[in-house]
């Protein structure tokens, strides 16, 4: 079963690797990064988000809980499971962002996304905030 998962793993890091090279291919740099950069830069909002004076401490207590239930390997699903182990946790930071990106200044975030503008855009948009991104 263990083989079987790392498998999976290694070939969905495959796919995810291989749309990125096509972008950069295709000439589309900006978008291959925004990509390839995505899951890192939102590590890095959310650690900057922690340590920012002008974030609630409502928003910091709602991060500051994500990182663990993410880290830990028992949740609502289980992880091992294939596909829904995974689902329940991007679904959570998908509503912890989606919170976050309400809640918080624009300029904060602006000033806290260490990515491109473009993918800041998309976090924007599937937050389904009308604030205005860069």
């Amino acid at each position: 079963m263990t083989t079987w998962l790392v498998y999976v793993g290694c070939a969905l890091l495959a796919l995810y690797t291989l749309v990125v090279l096509m972008f950069f291919v295709a000439g589309r740099r900006t978008d291959a990064r925004a990509l390839g950069g995505f899951v890192p830069d939102c590590v890095v909002l959310f650690s900057r988000l922690l340590r920012d004076p002008r974030v609630s401490r409502k928003d910091k207590l709602l991060v500051a809980a994500l990182i663990p239930y993410l880290a830990l390997p028992f949740d609502l699903i289980p992880d091992f499971i294939p596909v829904a182990g995974q689902a329940d946790d991007a679904i959570l930071v998908a509503l912890v962002l989606r919170l976050l990106v309400k809640r918080t200044d624009a300029a904060v975030l602006r000033e806290l996304w260490p990515g491109p503008d473009r993918s800041l855009l998309v976090v924007v948009r599937l937050a389904g905030s009308r604030v205005a991104a860069p």
